[in-house]
């Protein structure tokens, strides 16, 4: 338990100062950093129950991308400030490296294994994002269509 609860806190960290790379607003990088941290408990939450990074990415990603779009509303800022900065830790960048590093020691096999890996997690963490997105925006029309009808 403590070991979840010091990887959340370094992931809070963590998107903190990349948010303050990517130039985030001073009042947005705190809660920036907070739906990093929920992305970070949530993908362990969703590994430790299934064993599975594809379904902890996608889960994590789909969490975050709500909560971001929520925030936005909330906070009238784009949901970009929120969602970038929040899915940096659901980034497969151990696939990716280990992809890289099997290509320069000519190993066919471990490349194909981790590139794969590598494109199944970023789509599953692209349609996360899209199925939120959509859903937002669907929500969103039909709150503005019922004011109209009025």
């Amino acid at each position: 338990m403590t070991d979840t609860v010091i990887q959340v806190a370094c992931a809070f960290f963590a998107v903190l100062m990349f948010a303050a790379v990517l130039e985030v607003p001073r009042k947005q990088k705190p809660l920036a950093a907070l739906c990093g941290a929920i992305a970070w408990w949530s993908y362990l939450m969703i590994y430790n129950f299934s064993h599975s990074s594809l379904r902890a990415a996608f889960v994590s990603t789909l969490v975050v991308a709500v909560i971001s779009h929520r925030l936005a509303r909330i906070r009238k800022a784009p949901v970009t400030v929120f969602l970038i900065p929040g899915i940096l830790p659901a980034v497969p960048g151990a696939a990716i490296y280990r992809c890289v590093y099997y290509l320069i020691r000519n190993n066919s096999y471990a490349t194909t294994y981790y590139l794969t890996q590598t494109l199944q997690i970023a789509g599953a963490m692209a349609m996360a994002i899209f199925i939120t997105d959509s859903f937002s925006r669907l929500f969103q029309l039909r709150h503005e269509n019922r004011g109209k009808r009025l």
